[in-house]
C-alpha cells in the first residue's frame, strides 16, 4: 500500500523517467482506465496499458517532471484520494528534444496494492 497521493505520483513519475514499464503497471488496478497523453483511445484493459507505456518507453530522451506548485491532492472518501496537477513531458523526435506540457488527474485507492482506478492526461491546448 502506497501512502498517500504524493507518494504513488512520485513513483509514477520514477518508473517513466527510468522506462520501468513493469513498475508502472504495478500502479494500475486491473479495472484501471487511463486516458493517455499521446493516444486517442481510452484504454482499460491491461494489456493496452502495457502496450501504450511499453511504446512510450521506448522513446528517445523521455523524462517527466512535474509543476510541484500546481499540484493538488483531494481526500475524497475513507481510502480514496484524487490528485491533479502539471507535468511536463519531453523526449526526442527524429533526434529533436521536443516538450510537452500536460495536466493530469489521478482517482487513488491507497487500499489496493495496485492503488491507480483512473488516469487522465491531456496535453494543454493553446490559449484563444
Amino acid at each position: 500500500m502506497r501512502p498517500n497521493a504524493e507518494a504513488v505520483l512520485e513513483e509514477w513519475m520514477q518508473c517513466i523517467n527510468t522506462g520501468n514499464v513493469p513498475g508502472l503497471l504495478s500502479l494500475y488496478d486491473e479495472r484501471a482506465v487511463l486516458i493517455p497523453t499521446f493516444s486517442n483511445r481510452l484504454l482499460n484493459k491491461p494489456e493496452a496499458l502495457r502496450e501504450y507505456f511499453e511504446k512510450l518507453a521506448s522513446r528517445e530522451q523521455l523524462s517527466i517532471s512535474l509543476h510541484h506548485k500546481t499540484v493538488i491532492v483531494q481526500p475524497i472518501q475513507g481510502t480514496l484520494s484524487s490528485v491533479c496537477g502539471i507535468y511536463l513531458w519531453r523526449f526526442a523526435i527524429d533526434a529533436e528534444l521536443f516538450n510537452f506540457e500536460a495536466r493530469f488527474s489521478y482517482l487513488l485507492d491507497h487500499a489496493l496494492e495496485k492503488p491507480i482506478l483512473q488516469h487522465h492526461s491531456s496535453q494543454i491546448p493553446r490559449m484563444l
